[in-house]
């Protein structure tokens, strides 16, 4: 039922005769449901409207003369064409999800024509219903049943792969998550590195209407693997430090008030790196802006990140404040949830190292393991180990020498980008630069996931083995996985100021000598080395550690136990939210036993 139903916008355009413009109904809150008539034919039901306005408008599809239009069924839009004449439901304002698991089971059920050969009734029998909310996908609809019409070239049981895919299971922790979100209550999720706080962002994302959600991080780069913007491009308020008043002048402004006023639901990623004197202004100015005494202003906020990890950036003589400690974030926040299931890592030795390292823990025995990690050789098929670095510059100039010193022809890649007047902005959100410089035996890395099923996913470490005769001169990359690939010049979309939608169009390769650890947040790296001695931060050394997917592809030099250290104030709140997460779970089954008690004595 749940993927037959649809709750969207709909807009219904109906050809008119002698050329004339289509006749347009607009339905807002309309419900789109796929059903089939009482000759078992699918059928499309667009309701919407209210009082007189009122309207229920059924098509049936009949299979040749459908046709849909997915393009940007990410941005939950779609169209589909629904009879030979050229009516067409446009469908708008849909959660992704949702909009592709309708037009799957949508397009499957086309497919595969009536379930039922048609059937006069008889005088003395009921009469069918003209409408039944359709049957959920069945196997015998993936795998070519009866009445599923051949295409030309296709075999009887052969499905499109996008059509056979499905979705990544969450687990249950993730599915208390999304219910939460789903619930309407402002939550903030948390768990150590490796625990899909990144996917399950995704699912969220995926869940909600995309006109009234707003995805934000602290960091350009994880703002645009979410497809968001920067929290401070959002805002509208620059570095937040001005009086609060003028930081509402200028939220006011054209652009970034409509954003402002137009958001129920905001997301923020990497909320470790945000600083809380920052998100109190901003829960100020929300409430002025949209002129609401609720707090942040009535928006839902979702919030993902590890306080353990990396804390927000400051100066010398600033003090750090996180989130957690910001005046505003008890009364914003009602639900605090930590993912326990580490999924990144599957060796259990590992996975208590990192837990220990992420609480600041170093024990001889954790010190041992990762000191004989130094004579660990995780090179393989010329693929060296990536140098995770604390400072930036060590990484471009580590990387610099090492493409200089190999020998043969150097190939340069210009990016194309939709505004070459924003470059400034696109670097600074987008993964890969504007010029990317390789040659043979080039260390590089995949900057997005390409084939998830083969291995070559966002991080997957290779060397560059050659490149295309042809005149763009693409280069073959072999990857650790095992797969030697031509990569192909793929496009990254962000959003710029006022919503505004910038994209690049560069390889997605970054060259993998070395990296830095904050450009490393929320990758998997197959094969690591890493220095420590020059850690300034807390937390990260866990976030350099917690890169690796396995002891085995980790190299550690000059370790030394003083680099681990996590801050107090951190395991303070973490062991406040771990307490009332048992509490509210012992609540939880102390009602759940006695509602089966309860049962019991009403049986």
């Amino acid at each position: 039922m749940e993927a037959a139903e649809l709750r969207c916008t709909a807009a219904v355009e109906q050809p008119l005769p002698g050329g004339l413009a289509p006749r347009r109904r607009l339905m807002r809150n309309a419900t789109v449901l796929l059903g089939r008539n009482e000759l078992r034919q699918p059928v499309l039901r667009v309701a919407g409207g209210s009082g007189a306005a009122a309207a229920v408008l059924s098509f049936v599809l009949a299979g040749d003369a459908v046709r849909l239009f997915t393009r940007f069924a990410g941005e939950g839009r779609a169209a589909v064409r629904v009879g030979p004449d050229g009516a067409q439901v446009l469908l708008s304002d849909c959660p992704p999800d949702a909009l592709r698991r309708f037009l799957r089971l949508l397009r499957l059920k086309v497919a595969a024509g009536p379930r039922d050969a048609p059937r006069r009734p008889r005088l003395l029998e009921r009469p069918p219903p003209s409408f039944s909310v359709i049957s959920p996908v069945q196997e015998r609809d993936l795998l070519g049943g009866p009445g599923r019409r051949q295409e030309r070239g296709q075999r009887p049981a052969e499905v499109p792969r996008a059509e056979r895919r499905l979705p990544a299971r969450l687990s249950a922790e993730q599915e208390a998550v999304l219910g939460a979100v789903r619930s309407g209550k402002s939550i903030f999720f948390t768990g150590s590195a490796g625990t899909g706080k990144s996917f399950l962002l995704k699912r969220i994302l995926g869940s909600l209407p995309p006109n009234i959600t707003y995805a934000t991080a602290s960091t350009g780069v994880a703002a645009c693997h979410i497809g968001g913007t920067t929290l401070h491009a959002f805002a509208g308020i620059g570095s937040g430090k001005a009086p609060l008043e003028q930081c509402i002048q200028l939220a006011e402004r054209p652009g970034v008030r409509q954003h402002w006023l137009a958001c129920q639901h905001l997301i923020i990623d990497e909320i470790s790196m945000v600083d809380g004197k920052f998100f109190d202004k901003l829960e100020a100015v929300a409430r002025a802006v949209r002129k609401r005494d609720e707090p942040f202003g009535g928006i839902q906020l979702i919030i993902c990140g590890d306080f353990l990890q990396l804390p927000p950036v400051c100066k010398a003589n600033e003090e750090t404040k996180f989130c957690f400690q910001a005046k505003s974030w008890r009364k914003c926040i009602h639900i605090n949830m930590e993912l326990t299931e580490v999924r990144r890592q599957t060796d259990k030795t590992f996975v208590s190292i990192l837990s220990a390292i992420r609480l600041g823990r170093c024990t001889e025995e954790v010190t041992r393991q990762l000191m004989q990690t130094a004579a660990h050789k995780s090179e393989r098929d010329g693929i060296l180990a990536t140098r995770l670095c604390t400072h930036k510059d060590d990484v471009e100039i580590t990387n610099e020498r090492r493409l200089q010193q190999l020998p043969g022809e150097m190939h340069v890649f210009e990016a194309l980008d939709s505004d070459p007047m924003l470059v400034k902005l696109i670097d600074a959100q987008c993964p890969v630069g504007g010029r990317v410089e390789l040659k043979l035996g080039a260390q590089v890395m995949l900057a997005k996931n390409l084939d998830v099923s083969q291995g070559l996913v966002n991080g997957a470490r290779g060397v560059v083995v050659g490149f295309e005769s042809e005149q763009k001169g693409l280069p073959k990359v072999r990857f650790l996985c095992g797969v030697t690939q031509l990569i192909k010049m793929e496009k990254w979309v962000i959003k710029g100021p006022s919503g505004v939608h910038l994209s690049r169009q560069q390889l997605p390769l970054k060259l993998a000598w070395a990296i830095s650890i904050h450009k490393s947040q929320g990758m998997s790296l197959d094969c690591v080395e890493i220095s420590l001695a020059r850690v300034f931060e807390s937390g990260q050394a866990y976030v350099a550690l917690s890169r690796a997917r396995s002891l085995a592809g980790l190299r550690v030099l000059d370790f030394d136990p003083k680099a681990v250290r996590a801050d107090p104030a951190v395991l303070h709140f973490y062991r406040h939210l771990r307490h009332h997460q048992l509490l509210a779970q012992d609540s939880l089954h102390t009602h759940s036993d006695a509602d089966e008690k309860e049962n019991w004595k009403c049986n």
